[in-house]
């Protein structure tokens, strides 16, 4: 039951089972690329260090603008791969429930979520996550289990 309310998670934290448009290369260039790729990277480490450590990471690149909507994830951890060449901005994108944009620059990018709970992989899923790029710092949004 658990699984299944963290996949619907996703959906509310701007995952979706597929990613509109076509691929262009981001406003930002390849400097961008790579902060958002970074972003990722990072995200997967904190992962590998454990759930405490993948939490603690989720809550400092919150999104200044939307803090009050970070969410613990408890013991579980993600792994998130992203799809290069599906990176392109989304500068009209809004955070569900939100009239306004982050500030930054939005990206998006089609990923592959795995989610584990200690060594037992609980589920996978396509969707698209964003990132943000505001004053040289990549900012995301945590995702948030279902009640």
């Amino acid at each position: 039951m658990r699984r299944l309310a963290v996949l619907a998670a996703f959906a509310a934290a701007g995952c979706s089972t597929a990613v509109a448009g076509q691929p262009v290369p981001a406003a930002g260039g390849d400097e961008d690329d790579d902060r958002v790729l970074a972003y990722f990277a990072a995200l997967n480490d904190a992962g590998e260090e454990g759930p405490g450590s993948q939490s603690d990471f989720l809550r400092r690149t919150q999104h200044p603008d939307f803090t009050d909507r970070f969410c613990d994830l408890d013991d579980l951890v993600l792994r998130m791969a992203p799809v290069e060449s599906t990176l392109r901005p989304d500068p009209q994108w809004r955070p569900e429930k939100s009239a306004k944009a982050p500030r930054g620059e939005v990206y998006v990018v089609a990923v592959t979520v795995t989610i584990r709970r200690d060594s037992t992989t609980l589920g996978e899923q396509i969707g698209s996550q964003r990132v943000v790029l505001l004053d040289g710092e990549a900012y995301g949004f945590s995702p948030c289990p279902a009640e």
